[in-house]
């Protein structure tokens, strides 16, 4: 990914901030904060807030916080659409040149460490994958596709455990869809803007203990702020299961109990668990995949260490 900018006030090309880390940790709030006091345009980078359906699961700004600074690409797709890294890197470029145009600092807010990357780097020109080939991958067992790539492409196979199923049947689907390895197809990125902005990253990696607390807190307050109503209108809408928008954390429990498959209990605690799971993927995403050099913050600031926090990015942003 790309470095950011020792000396933000010489560099010629335009800033882009970047506030990222897991879901609870308190990057929205100091988007928030940062934009205001920056003329910035908070523009979301998760994968879940992209959707209208998911307003409450996805603990999408409320109105009146949408009403204080201006947000970009939150609840903008309709559930029945995926919406790919691709498709989010390519909107996300065009509102952070809009904001740049407009003489604001766009400020990127998620946890979807895929689409950040696909954003600054750029994106593998993979063809389409033959629908025959994908079908046949994704019915084999992880064990027999992880089999099948160390015969294949033991390269990529190599740099993937035996267990992550999702990207070793990617990998396999590659190299008997085009005949090229994944790692190839990779080394001809293209489309990242890091080059071309002044990058200024911030990851928020607070205590494990407060963010768990924090995740578990944070779905009991869905279920009072809607959530079992948002979920009844995705249900009614028919939509096919595996779309991102019904695989959303919440969704399926939420819709287990609602069939009677689950007591309220059980509910709540599958989806607090599956929501910490989550948290710790990002966690430790962004404590092993972005650059050393790119800022954390590994403790919790109180609110006046927060308040001249915001005070610095906010100096180091303004013009």
């Amino acid at each position: 990914m790309s470095k950011p900018s020792d000396k933000p006030t010489e560099s010629p090309r335009p800033r882009l901030a970047l506030i990222a880390g897991p879901t609870a940790s308190g990057k929205s709030a100091l988007a928030l904060a940062l934009a205001e006091r920056a003329h910035g345009v908070v523009i979301n980078a998760d994968a879940s807030q992209v959707y209208a359906d998911l307003e409450v699961l996805s603990a999408r700004p409320s109105a009146a916080e949408l009403a204080r600074v201006p947000h970009r690409l939150f609840g903008y797709r309709d559930g029945a659409q995926p919406c790919s890294a691709a498709d989010w890197a390519a909107d996300a470029r065009a509102e952070i040149a809009v904001a740049h145009a407009a003489g604001k600092l766009p400020i990127l807010v998620g946890g979807t460490g895929l689409y950040i990357r696909t954003l600054l780097d750029g994106i593998a020109p993979v063809p389409e994958i033959d629908a025959a080939v994908r079908a046949e991958v994704r019915a084999l067992p992880v064990e027999q596709a992880y089999a099948a790539l160390v015969a294949e492409d033991a390269p990529a196979a190599a740099r993937l455990a035996p267990a992550d199923g999702a990207r070793t049947m990617r990998a396999l689907e590659v190299i008997r869809s085009t005949a090229r390895s994944i790692l190839d197809w990779r080394a001809e990125k293209a489309g990242g803007i890091g080059s071309d902005v002044d990058l200024h990253p911030l990851i928020l990696l607070p205590p494990r203990e407060w963010l768990t607390a924090r995740c578990d807190a944070r779905f009991k307050a869905m279920l009072d702020q809607g959530a079992v109503e948002e979920v009844q209108a995705l249900l009614a809408r028919g939509l096919a299961p595996g779309l991102p928008v019904m695989r959303a954390i919440g969704v399926q429990e939420i819709a287990q109990w609602l069939a009677g498959y689950l007591i309220h209990e059980a509910m709540i605690e599958r989806a607090q668990a599956a929501t910490r799971q989550y948290a710790k993927r990002q966690y430790t995403w962004f404590s092993r995949q972005p650059p050393p050099g790119w800022q954390r913050i590994d403790r919790i600031l109180d609110d006046r260490e927060w308040h001249k926090f915001v005070i610095k990015l906010s100096e180091n942003h303004l013009t």
